[in-house]
């Protein structure tokens, strides 16, 4: 099993043709705090088929204790609410889960 088994899987539906405005935003603004307290992407996504136009990304936590301290750390960061003030206006919705990672019998690991 990861030793990180807990992912926030955040999807992010964006306005119709501002995928690329919000991308700009989200990587100029919100990155460079979210690798300050998040620190753990597991990876980014955009939609293709089915629902169209979301933004998709994953973090990985030791525990949910871990999820809620680096949480409090990004939304308590100073320079946060400028992200979210220049995103406002291009996220129509937004969708947060928290998924735990299971062992399966009879999965390989990542070393076989």
């Amino acid at each position: 099993m990861s030793p990180r088994p807990l992912v926030d899987h955040r999807i992010y539906t964006i306005r119709l043709r501002r995928m690329g405005e919000f991308l700009e935003v989200f990587n100029r603004l919100a990155m460079p705090i979210l690798m300050r307290t998040l620190e753990h992407p597991l990876g980014f996504y955009v939609s293709q088929v089915g629902p169209l136009n979301q933004f998709v990304h994953l973090w990985a936590y030791e525990s949910l204790a871990d999820y809620e301290r680096r949480c409090h750390a990004r939304d308590t960061h100073p320079d946060f609410a400028a992200y979210l003030a220049a995103s406002e206006h291009l996220i129509v919705a937004q969708e947060t889960r928290l998924v735990r990672a299971v062992d399966m019998p009879g999965r390989a690991s990542p070393a076989d």
